[in-house]
């Protein structure tokens, strides 16, 4: 695609699942890949599947990482360009079966953590004249799911949030969009099999409720990102795409 090649990417989430799927597949496009996760090891083996990447372990709930592995990264590798926030997490319970706890881990992932990214990282992209950020949410976010109220109020705030920054930022040369992931076959679907013992049934349940018929893989996912961080999606901002095997139509 155009408009990859030299540039550098922050991304996270990269250990596993979307994330390693999106990293290795912008190194493939010629992006010098930057990869924030608090999994270290798994995003050590993403890197080493890159050929090359840059890695730091990254709590993204806590700001002042952030600021710190955003600042290595821009002194080692150089100013970003592109920015894709795919961290996620999520535990599969009825909201009043939960408690504050729980709410505040899920908040922290799925919310706060891209909110600290964009704070941190837009600053640079709005002064340099030109960025690229796609936001990886949900269709939880935009059609609900049971068993995932906080994580859908979530997403869906990330939906309008990068709707608005799109508009704060358009005439700076900035662009955001999203992109909503349907079930997807990733660790953390994994974990929400084994959290029930009909936890097959339910992914056997989901597979045929998808036009296309199965859950989606974390390769279906890159293509997308890549697409929306290229120059081909210069004229794109402020959008939101289901990649959901046509399990969600709007």
């Amino acid at each position: 695609m155009r408009g990859l090649s030299g540039r550098r990417v922050l991304l996270t989430g990269g250990a596993s699942g979307i994330g390693r799927a999106t990293a290795i597949r912008l190194a493939e496009e010629g992006c010098h890949i930057g990869i924030l996760d608090i999994d270290e090891e798994g995003a050590a083996q993403t890197a080493a599947r890159c050929g090359k990447a840059w890695v730091r372990r990254t709590d993204i709930t806590d700001r002042a990482q952030v600021e710190a592995a955003v600042a290595q990264f821009e002194n080692d590798a150089g100013p970003i360009d592109f920015l894709a926030n795919i961290a996620g997490w999520d535990a599969i319970r009825n909201f009043l079966d939960t408690d504050t706890a729980l709410w505040d881990r899920i908040i922290g992932i799925n919310l706060y953590g891209p909110l600290h990214l964009h704070h941190v990282v837009l600053p640079g992209m709005v002064r340099r004249g030109f960025g690229r950020v796609v936001n990886v949410a949900s269709d939880a976010g935009r059609v609900g799911s049971s068993g995932e109220a906080v994580y859908s109020a979530c997403k869906g705030g990330i939906i309008a949030f990068t709707k608005t920054m799109a508009r704060e930022v358009a005439r700076k040369g900035v662009t955001l969009n999203v992109i909503c992931p349907g079930p997807t076959d990733t660790p953390l679907f994994d974990s929400v099999k084994a959290a029930s013992s009909d936890g097959a049934k339910i992914a056997d349940a989901m597979a045929r409720a998808i036009p296309l018929k199965r859950i989606g893989q974390p390769q279906d996912y890159p293509g997308v990102i890549a697409f929306l961080l290229s120059d081909d999606a210069g004229y794109i901002t402020g959008q939101t795409i289901s990649v959901s095997g046509g399990l969600t139509m709007s």
